[in-house]
């Protein structure tokens, strides 16, 4: 990468602060159990786990706005929680760091959805997830939608978090995608399997290999030639602008229309822990998105940002001079 692109780059991250992003998706509670493991139970085949802390973090949507607030834009989270004590918990939390909370909205007869993971000696041992995917009741989906009537003009960009539990539905994303275009603002998803096909005619779909081929029933990829293919079918089927193919260990791929795919090797150079690591992507993209970057310096951007949190255990996040070092840092670069 030239000193000219890494520069130009070094101020789209600059702009971060300015950038207004609305995040729309499922709030979810990260309840992680730390501890070491000495010993196997009596009782059972399984590890006892000698708890050390515990600690609460935002997790979804959530997780996606305080990926924004970490890397210093303005964001605006709608969502739902239970009427619980871990719901508004997780609610201040993320209002502490820095998150327009005000389109939030507490569901009664609901929980909050919660997945504890128990981790020990860095390594996850298991997951326990608390939630129910009922549909909210017609007085929230109403606060919802005039929420986003009144939120989408005063923003730069639209997330679409989908994490498949609930709060996503086909009115709401009809109508967020509406408004999108009525506004003209970019919109990003972070999709899941059984809404894929109707994410038409968003700016951009960020897709793991695995939901990118289960969401239009397509083999899953064995190579980059494969990974090609599937994507310009997505790109083709859902009439989107461009599409984000994560892959892992092997980087991404971004396909626009009219335009040759192009592959972004991962950054990262040592992989604790992926959770997350798609928040991340969609939160970084998103905002470079609304600063001003064209696709190819987006997803270069969202892939240094990828490659950080990845090498942090737990839910992370990446900060604004964290991103630039990384960048300076990249001496084979992309070619964008």
């Amino acid at each position: 990468m030239s000193k000219y692109e890494v520069k130009s780059i070094l101020k789209i991250i600059d702009r971060f602060p300015k950038t207004k992003i609305l995040v729309i998706g499922d709030i979810i509670v990260d309840h992680f159990v730390w501890g070491k493991v000495s010993r196997l139970s009596p009782e059972a085949p399984v590890p006892v786990v000698e708890v050390s802390q515990e600690s609460f973090i935002p997790g979804g949507s959530g997780n996606v706005a305080h990926n924004i607030a970490a890397l210093k834009g303005q964001v605006f989270l709608c969502g739902v929680t239970g009427n619980d004590p871990v719901g508004s918990q997780i609610t201040e939390l993320i209002g502490e760091r820095g998150v327009d909370i005000s389109g939030v909205f507490v569901a009664a007869g609901i929980p909050t959805i919660q997945k504890t993971r128990i981790i020990a000696n860095i390594q996850q041992v298991v997951r326990i997830d608390r939630e129910d995917r009922e549909s909210k009741d017609k007085k929230i989906i109403s606060q919802i939608l005039k929420y986003l009537k009144d939120t989408v003009p005063q923003v730069d960009a639209i997330i679409i978090s989908d994490y498949g539990k609930g709060m996503i539905n086909v009115p709401l994303l009809k109508e967020a995608i509406k408004l999108a275009h009525r506004y003209d603002k970019v919109i990003t998803v972070d999709p899941k399997v059984e809404h894929f096909l109707k994410y038409k005619g968003v700016t951009c779909i960020t897709p793991n290999h695995l939901e990118a081929a289960q969401g239009i029933h397509y083999p899953l990829p064995r190579d980059q030639v494969e990974t090609e293919m599937l994507g310009e079918k997505i790109i083709r089927k859902l009439k989107c602008h461009s599409l984000l193919i994560t892959q892992g260990e092997k980087g991404m791929t971004l396909f626009k229309q009219g335009k040759k795919p192009l592959h972004i090797p991962t950054m990262a150079r040592e992989v604790f822990d992926v959770t997350g690591a798609g928040d991340t992507v969609i939160s970084t993209l998103t905002m470079a998105l609304a600063a001003g970057a064209d696709l190819k310096q987006a997803a270069y951007i969202a892939n240094q940002a990828a490659g950080i949190v990845v090498a942090k255990v737990g839910t992370a996040t990446c900060s604004p001079e964290e991103l630039k070092e990384n960048l300076i840092q990249d001496k084979a670069g992309l070619k964008i």
